[in-house]
């Protein structure tokens, strides 16, 4: 289901509504923010420089680090009056990261979710249960809003207490799941433990999943466990954009599509800054075409991928981006490697006899980085064999040796071992701060 005509305009049309909407963002962004009047006058860049879309690169980057110099409300462009909602990061690596919007940023807000959610195979008539955490976090309000902004019905569920999460899926029928891909599968598992077949006793269609990265291999371990009609899409979004609602996937999962008439993307060489051809991969950045409260423009996201612009078979013209292949700050280097989490998984979840959670632990012991990866036993391969263990710690070796050019130590753990994630996983412990 298409939801608005925004998503299927001629590539011209897009970029004349993207052009006047930039005319109008800078001087407001400008005469509104003096930090990033800052970096204008340092850039040496006026409002009256930018004429057109290819004139954004010359304006500055915004950082997460512009958030934290000028914490809590030094970037927003209105008064505290003018705000009818905060979130904010959990703050676990500083000071939390706050964003703010007017009733014109809520109402977009809802609009572009419900873009996203349509693409991605919801429906107005969807029982929608919601297992991401309320609070200051945006993607648990974000996609209630736009699913209600659908027409849909929501189950406030929340996150924790599996089992009860499974109750409600099973007696309010869920029909559509919004939870990150790691508890999804937890989901899954947890009602298998129950004594339940997701399959049959639970009536998921749909399940729209975020706030981590969805490898091609993890969403067919969810179509495993709840069955091959079901639809798996993931979306995209961060606070500082918006909450969810910057792009999704369609049916045809090709991409996630980018609500370009609220959003300019560009894919920038992290090293450098300079802007990459169509096609190639990079960092992404992205321009608030749109928010009152808190605008920004070339915010650099950290997240790696790549755009597309050819149309999609699904009719929307917007621009798509790859699904996400890392981030920046979460490449790992160890002997001189640069290494992916997405990597290993990718690895990991290809093997049939390994379970779906796993740990990525690096340390250094003689000036020499090790890397360790603990992973389960999938419950159906369970064996005190200890020649079948070594032939998967083998196989496993080799795999990723082959993915990633280096060895790994592989600790093999009986299922149900290792810590379980109701929000974003943690996968990665990297015990080299300080060590020589």
């Amino acid at each position: 289901m298409i939801w608005a005509k925004e998503e299927t305009l001629p590539r011209s049309e897009i970029e004349r509504i993207q052009t006047e909407r930039l005319l109008k963002l800078v001087p407001y962004v400008y005469n509104n923010v003096e930090p990033y009047r800052k970096k204008m006058d340092e850039a040496g860049i006026k409002p009256e420089d930018i004429k057109g879309l290819s004139d954004l690169k010359k304006l500055p980057f915004t950082t997460k680090q512009d958030f934290r110099d000028n914490y809590p409300y030094g970037l927003f462009a209105v008064d505290k009056s003018k705000l009818l909602r905060i979130h904010a990061s959990s703050g676990t690596t500083g000071k939390p990261t706050v964003v703010g919007y007017t009733k014109n940023d809520l109402e977009t807000w809802a609009e572009c979710v419900a873009r996203i959610a349509a693409a991605g195979g919801a429906v107005p008539e969807d029982m929608c249960q919601i297992c991401f955490g309320y609070g200051m976090f945006t993607g648990a309000l974000g996609l209630h809003k736009g699913l209600e902004h659908m027409g849909c019905c929501i189950i406030p569920s929340s996150t924790g207490n599996t089992e009860k999460q499974i109750m409600y899926m099973k007696d309010y029928g869920t029909t559509l799941l919004v939870a990150t891909p790691s508890y999804a599968l937890r989901i899954g598992e947890v009602a298998m433990q129950m004594g339940l077949n997701p399959k049959t006793d639970l009536h998921l269609k749909t399940a729209l999943v975020g706030s981590e990265l969805l490898t091609d291999v993890m969403r067919e371990q969810l179509k495993k466990l709840f069955g091959e009609e079901l639809m798996v899409t993931s979306n995209y979004g961060m606070s500082e954009l918006m909450g969810p609602g910057v792009s999704g996937e369609c049916q045809e999962l090709n991409g996630m599509h980018v609500n370009e008439d609220h959003f300019i993307c560009e894919v920038i060489d992290p090293a450098t800054g300079e802007v990459l051809p169509e096609g190639e991969k990079g960092e992404l950045v992205v321009t608030c075409l749109t928010k009152e409260a808190l605008p920004l423009i070339r915010y650099r996201t950290r997240d790696i991928t790549r755009l597309y612009y050819e149309p999609c078979k699904c009719g929307r013209t917007t621009c798509r981006m790859e699904n996400f292949s890392g981030r920046t700050d979460d490449m790992l280097k160890i002997r001189g490697v640069n290494v992916f989490p997405s990597q290993i998984e990718e690895v990991l979840l290809k093997t049939e006899e390994i379970g779906p959670h796993y740990e990525i632990i690096v340390d250094r012991n003689n000036h020499m980085d090790i890397l360790t990866i603990r992973v389960e036993l999938a419950p159906a391969s369970m064996t005190d064999d200890f020649k079948k263990i070594e032939s998967i710690e083998q196989k496993l070796h080799g795999a990723l040796r082959t993915m990633l050019g280096l060895d790994a130590h592989i600790k093999i753990e009986s299922p149900n071992t290792l810590k379980r994630f109701e929000g974003k996983a943690k996968r990665v412990t990297d015990l080299r701060a300080g060590k020589d």
